[in-house]
């Protein structure tokens, strides 16, 4: 008992220190019912080439609640339009299987796949049975390289709950380039068999290593006009907890703009 505390203290100390730190990031906050979603990010270093790609860091954030307190419905699926100028580059990492983080808490995944992380954060969720007070739960995120096939990069973002009963979650996001930009689809799994839903998530997805003797980034950007366009064209809600009042599913759209430097 006294261990899981300390987690949660921890991992709360953890996301207070985000929140500080992505109070300047760019954010925007959407509505529909009673659902708020407030997502945003930044870039690391802001300053960065006109032209050619250097590696940096992405820092993400959301937080999601409802206007009248109630449990909110389950984040399933998200849909972004990026523009062209990031990219994720995968070359010469090693691979982790979907598969290999299934079942596995924290720890375990670290063991397995330690060697494929390119990101790392926390995540709160809430889990909600009928007639019985919500119960909030901390885990650490960790963000896996899943590879690149057929011009689609994956990753694989682990997180473990441990009610009602310990399990893995691990959502899938898929990306590709498209038309002049990025497209990323990211789907997240049932959680606690319906009773479960995100309230806030925050992660650095980012790794700097050596590829062929050449310093490469997972994640490289270059900013020629000061501005990143990040559209979200869908972020899919459904209320799986039958939450009454509440629409079976809800749909959010909306764009940002992350401001960057140009130098050269």
């Amino acid at each position: 008992m006294r261990k899981n505390l300390v987690l949660v203290l921890a991992l709360s100390a953890t996301l207070a220190v985000a929140v500080a730190a992505f109070a300047s990031a760019a954010q925007i906050t959407l509505r529909a019912g009673n659902l708020i979603l407030t997502f945003g990010g930044n870039i690391a270093p802001k300053e960065l080439p006109r032209k050619h790609f250097a590696p940096a860091r992405g820092n993400v954030f959301g937080k999601i609640k409802t206007s009248d307190g109630t449990h909110p419905s389950a984040f399933r699926e998200a849909i972004f339009d990026i523009d062209k100028n990031v990219l994720v580059n995968s070359r010469g990492l090693p691979i982790c299987r979907a598969g290999q983080l299934e079942a596995r808490d924290t720890r375990s995944a670290k063991r397995v796949c330690g060697k494929t992380i390119v990101g790392s954060g926390s995540a709160h969720a809430e889990v909600a049975f009928p007639e019985q007070a919500p119960i909030r739960i901390a885990s650490p995120l960790l963000v896996f390289n899943g590879g690149t096939r057929g011009g689609k990069t994956t990753l694989l973002i682990h997180t473990f709950i441990t009610v009602p009963a310990p399990a893995a979650i691990v959502t899938q996001v898929t990306i590709q380039k498209k038309g002049t930009g990025v497209h990323t689809i990211s789907k997240i799994p049932v959680a606690a068999g319906g009773s479960g839903s995100a309230l806030d998530f925050n992660f650095k997805l980012g790794k700097t290593y050596s590829y062929k003797g050449k310093k490469v980034g997972y994640f490289e950007a270059r900013c020629p006009d000061g501005v990143f366009k990040v559209n979200a064209k869908k972020v899919l809600f459904k209320n799986e907890a039958q939450v009454p009042g509440v629409a079976s599913q809800t749909v959010l759209k909306g764009g940002i703009a992350v401001p960057c430097k140009p130098k050269g």
